[in-house]
């Protein structure tokens, strides 16, 4: 008896972990495709956000339009021709959730108003330890995912050929288009069932 009640608390943990796994978000970019792991459990609200965008199809289309090699990629605002997208309302920092902004995580991007971000987000080259909380504002800049898959076509995105073109730096001669955004209906590391 006392094995099967061992065994039944197993099985309903491993039930419950899979019911909680954080969403993996496929990005299929001109460059080449990049999964990454939303942290829902530690950055709800910057999740939410990033999965809602998703969702609505907002990142389809957009482009990486601010590439520093040696720092980090940012998309999820513009369209090819550099025409901001409309976004929802800002949402509030979760830079104190104690993630660092290390190399291949994603963090939200924002204004000099902690408390700006919507859509834009960036990815990590480097250990950029000086966006960490409490950073030279007092907020830092919010992890909230982290690429689980395809950091490879990240580095390829971060060596691509920019220019200035107007008010806007470091954007790339050639667009790098984020063609789809979608969430995975089966983890990776899950195998697939067939019917």
């Amino acid at each position: 008896m006392k094995k099967q009640v061992i065994a039944l608390i197993a099985l309903v943990s491993c039930t419950l972990s899979a019911f909680a796994a954080n969403p993996m978000v496929e990005l299929k970019t001109n460059q080449g495709e990049i999964v990454v792991e939303v942290f829902a459990d530690k950055a709800p609200k910057s999740a939410a956000n990033f999965t809602q965008y998703v969702k609505d199809g907002h990142y389809n289309g957009t482009v990486f339009h601010r590439v520093i090699d040696g720092f980090m990629v940012q998309g999820g605002g513009f369209d090819a021709q550099m025409n901001q997208k409309t976004t929802r309302p800002p949402i509030e920092n979760e830079a104190t959730n104690g993630l660092k902004n290390l190399p291949g995580t994603l963090a939200m991007a924002r204004t000099s108003d902690p408390h700006s971000a919507s859509s834009q987000f960036f990815i990590n080259l480097v250990p950029n330890t000086f966006l960490d909380y409490p950073s030279r504002d007092g907020w830092g800049y919010a992890v909230f995912g982290k690429v689980v898959r395809g950091m490879d076509v990240v580095e390829k995105i971060a060596k691509v050929r920019t220019a200035n073109p107007g008010l806007h730096q470091n954007v790339p001669v050639e667009p790098v288009i984020i063609e789809s955004a979608r969430i995975l209906e089966i983890p990776e590391a899950a195998p697939a069932i067939k019917k």
